[in-house]
């Protein structure tokens, strides 16, 4: 299993020590230094189950620079995939965090206890 973790969000520390106090084997990425390709983010996307605007920030800075609410600039659609997930990718803060890959091909965005522990059982 692997989380995609921002060190300074509570959220991430909470899954972290979730995930230490089950004893699971987890490798963790710090995705704001290992940025996801636009590949990795289209495999994570199809894991969870998503599409790239379920996964994004929108109250961050950057995403209020480029106007992503403007759902006639960001239309949020097959049309429009291609351009999040460059964005994603461009500006990983952006990216919903933590996501949990399972063992079992699924993931989950672990921002709750019971997300976390959902991952942890599949």
């Amino acid at each position: 299993m692997e989380i995609w973790i921002n060190p300074a969000c509570s959220k991430c520390r909470g899954a972290l020590t979730l995930l230490d106090a089950e004893g699971a084997d987890y490798t963790v990425r710090r995705y704001l230094d290992d940025v996801p390709t636009e590949d990795e983010i289209r495999a994570v996307l199809e894991r969870l189950g998503l599409e790239p605007w379920d996964i994004t920030r929108t109250q961050e800075d950057a995403a209020k620079e480029l106007n992503l609410k403007d759902r006639e600039a960001w239309p949020r659609d097959a049309s429009g995939r291609d351009r999040w997930i460059t964005a994603l990718s461009e500006h990983p803060k952006l990216i919903q965090r933590p996501i949990i890959t399972a063992d079992d091909g699924t993931a989950v965005v672990g921002r709750t206890e019971e997300a976390v522990r959902d991952a942890l059982s599949r």
